[in-house]
């Protein structure tokens, strides 16, 4: 198969949804995990990249370690893991994956649903850990579709594809729920002061690295942005601004043959010694040792 895989402005490879590896080549598969599968041929599944669709594991054995944004987590039996358009990932070279794999094409849902099952929700935590009605609900909700999904005799290929769409929906809608039920989920929700901080730091973290201007920006006093900060995250401000600019340092890293003054430069340390100090205090790596672990 051709090496679609493209890298964007950053230089991260980022690989596309396989149409053609789909059923009827709709815009998404379902189907077990397993030695030997995968959604693209040139994928280094155990090598960190990145994808352009949404993969949802829902795990049938465990321990699985599995790396999303820098960041491990540990998943046993009947947990999930949500793994968003464009997040930083690894499989585990010593894991075993057993259970069932679901990805999707973004576009493959009408935006009213995207909307509704909280599709781009990247403040939720990708692993998931359902109590035992909520994992009876998802394991029927995904065996139903993996059934419409593989049953291609029965109708012609536009119903087929509004049936999978619907049952999608379906188990999609239990899946966004139990996310937005954590208590995590609800803090960050309820709070707007935290969200508004949390989108202007996602927008303008490689060029504004101050509390104080994001405070006057929003139309804050410093003290109670820290408080909002603090109450839906337990940290502050400058904390998490800094682990958001530390994890695109570790992206490009990771991703590029930047040198390292430019990847200082592109998120905003324009001396390559203020840069390697500034990663070191908060890795225990300067930013050479931690691109040469990865490679």
């Amino acid at each position: 198969m051709a090496d679609r895989s493209n890298q964007g402005g950053d230089g991260i490879r980022t690989f596309p949804f396989p149409v053609e590896l789909s059923v009827g080549g709709v815009g998404m598969q379902v189907g077990p995990m397993g030695t030997g599968r995968t959604w693209h041929a040139d994928a280094p599944l155990e090598r960190v990249h990145r994808i352009d669709f949404h993969v949802v594991m829902l795990f049938g054995a465990g321990p699985v370690r599995h790396m999303v944004d820098f960041t491990e987590y540990e998943a046993g039996a009947g947990d999930l893991l949500w793994i968003r358009p464009g997040q930083v990932h690894r499989f585990s070279r010593t894991s075993e994956y057993r259970g069932t794999v679901l990805t999707m094409q973004p576009g493959f849902l009408p935006r009213s649903t995207v909307e509704a099952t909280g599709l781009y929700r990247y403040d939720l935590p990708p692993l998931l850990h359902p109590d035992p009605a909520r994992l009876a609900g998802l394991r029927d909700a995904l065996g139903q579709l993996r059934r419409e999904y593989e049953d291609t005799a029965t109708l012609p290929l536009s119903l087929h594809t509004a049936v999978l769409r619907h049952t999608l929906t379906a188990f999609l809608l239990r899946l966004a729920h139990l996310a937005a039920s954590s208590a995590e989920a609800r803090r960050q929700r309820s709070d707007s002061t935290f969200t508004l901080f949390r989108d202007a730091v996602e927008r303008d973290f490689a060029t504004n690295h101050s509390v104080s201007a994001y405070a006057d920006a929003l139309g804050y006093s410093r003290r109670t942005l820290v408080r909002a900060v603090r109450a839906a995250t337990g940290e502050t401000p400058k904390s998490f601004i800094d682990k958001r600019v530390v994890l695109e340092a570790k992206r490009l890293l990771a991703h590029t043959d930047l040198p390292i003054g430019r990847v200082g430069a592109a998120i905003g340390f324009p001396d390559a010694a203020n840069f390697s100090k500034f990663f070191h205090q908060h890795t225990d790596q300067t930013p050479a040792a931690f691109r040469a672990e990865l490679r």
